[in-house]
């Protein structure tokens, strides 16, 4: 049945009756704006009784009328928001759920109220771009990391990038990030900069990213799992990784070619056999075979571009026809022979792919010049530690 109110209700209120009487008469009034058919004087009459219970002395009773009026509709907007700048227990309602508060109430709340009261806004279903922004700016670390797991909430690329500056220190809040279920290529490609290998590794798989950064990041991941070449050799972990970001459209030639070059045949074995839908032993075979029909078979049942295909030949022929030295730095010197063998395909390239070979290769040569300085410097060391002769 639905809830009615009568003037008797209103001289009962006035005449100070119990706090425990004036919460029923809350949670009546709240039902009743409510409903969606309401006469004229029943409306001024459910505003008069939430106006003088708004005020009340008693916290439990502005709590009580705070949470029945959460979703009511007819609200007056100066009792929403009264109610939500009163005390947490009093407003978290209020906040958390109410549709008579508008952003700018939101925003002023924000920027001067508790951290449970930024936490309850941060929580709103669909935030729009501006509240979210005087979150990022003025909220604390706990509410930030609400508004980031608030799939609901629109969080403009500014301020995604402003959160991971002004939170670059807190976990919570950047694995938060990492975790939405999009983000703009510029945020993904700063918060790679500064989370962990395994926030990483979803950045990877989740979210696209410049070609460049991306390969970066899965060769880092990777630096231990270099050159394995023998079956079976790839770890679950690895074909997960890979299959998964097939699936989510991740595993690009482009990035497949890169770490080839950079010397990662693991990756690039379990890329091919994703690819082609074939066990990991077959595309091993498959890629190493010696009639140098192999790999072409499995290139064109992966359905990779054909431009290509030269230059994936020569960075696996480089890995027949080499492998390390077992001296320092003979991953670097690996991998500028196979950059060095792939740019000799330059036709076949796009200009970001020998762009980035290029200079991975002026790397290579860096590092190299560092390993021939070092074992300079420790051949002459021990002279220079000898006293001059008389």
């Amino acid at each position: 049945m639905p809830a009615t109110l009568t003037q008797q209700d209103v001289k009962r209120l006035l005449v100070n009756p119990s706090a425990e009487l004036r919460s029923e008469l809350g949670h009546t009034v709240g039902e009743m704006l409510c409903q969606p058919n309401l006469a004229p004087q029943e409306i001024a009459l459910a505003h008069d009784i939430v106006r003088i219970l708004a005020v009340d002395v008693e916290e439990e009773v502005r709590a009580a009328l705070s949470h029945s009026l959460r979703h009511a509709g007819r609200l007056p907007r100066d009792v929403a928001l009264r109610l939500a700048e009163d005390v947490d227990a009093v407003a978290l309602p209020m906040l958390t759920d109410s549709l008579m508060l508008s952003d700018e109430d939101l925003i002023g709340i924000i920027r001067g109220g508790s951290s449970a009261k930024q936490q309850a806004i941060a929580g709103r279903r669909s935030l729009n771009d501006a509240v979210s922004e005087a979150l990022v700016i003025h909220a604390e670390e706990q509410a930030v990391v609400v508004l980031m797991k608030n799939r609901s909430a629109r969080i403009s690329e500014a301020s995604l990038m402003r959160a991971a500056d002004r939170f670059a220190g807190s976990d919570r809040v950047k694995r938060a990030m990492v975790l939405r279920d999009t983000l703009p290529i510029t945020v993904a490609e700063r918060l790679a900069a500064i989370v962990s290998r395994e926030l990483q590794d979803h950045l990877v798989r989740n979210h696209a990213l410049p070609p460049q950064v991306a390969a970066d990041l899965v060769l880092r991941s990777r630096e231990q799992a270099m050159i394995r070449l023998s079956a079976g050799a790839s770890d679950e972990a690895l074909q997960r990784m890979v299959t998964q970001m097939d699936h989510n459209g991740r595993l690009t030639p482009t990035l497949m070619l890169r770490a080839l070059c950079m010397g990662d045949i693991g990756f690039f074995e379990v890329a091919m056999a994703v690819k082609g839908d074939v066990p990991l032993e077959n595309a091993q075979m498959l890629i190493h075979d010696r009639g140098r029909h192999g790999l072409a078979a499995l290139y064109h049942k992966a359905a990779l571009p054909e431009p290509l295909l030269p230059a994936i030949r020569a960075a696996v022929d480089v890995v027949a026809e080499t492998g390390f030295d077992g001296n320092p730095r003979d991953l670097e010197r690996f991998r500028g022979r196979v950059i060095s063998r792939v740019l000799t395909c330059v036709s076949c390239l796009d200009p970001d792919d020998a762009d980035y070979l290029l200079d991975k290769l002026g790397d290579v040569l860096v590092h190299a010049h560092e390993s021939q300085a070092s074992v300079t410097a420790a051949f002459f060391e021990p002279f220079e530690r000898t006293p001059a002769l008389a």
